[in-house]
């Protein structure tokens, strides 16, 4: 059984899924898992592909939660998308990271594509 906290993560994660089709992307994966990590969501929109981290938030409370993909988890999720890249020998392909900010405040949901979030980041 899950618990609220997943279930809101799945809710949301899906409503980035719905946001991202309604506004041109194909979606290639969803929760793609390795040793190292975890991307949210692989998708491609147009000739490049999208690596996104989906990040919600119930209230304002702790501010916009786009704000909350620290150095150290673009550090992870960019180790994870060169893996990915490298697995599916797509090297050399135009890459990049976008962030899905959800906040539920009110119930009504505020959805928030951030395109080039962050560079690749690793070191």
């Amino acid at each position: 059984m899950q618990s609220k906290r997943q279930q809101f993560g799945k809710e949301s994660e899906s409503a980035a899924v719905r946001h991202l089709k309604k506004n041109g992307y194909k979606i290639l994966e969803q929760n793609y898992r390795t040793k190292i990590g975890e991307i949210d969501i692989i998708a491609k929109e147009r000739q490049t592909l999208v690596f996104v981290e989906v990040k919600a938030r119930k209230s304002h409370f702790y501010g916009n939660p786009k704000w909350a993909v620290t150095p150290k988890k673009q550090r992870k999720i960019s180790m994870v998308a060169l893996y990915y890249m490298k697995a599916t020998k797509q090297n050399n392909v135009k890459a990049r990271f976008d962030v899905v900010s959800i906040t539920n405040a009110d119930d009504k949901p505020r959805v928030e594509i951030v395109k080039n979030a962050f560079e690749l980041a690793y070191g």
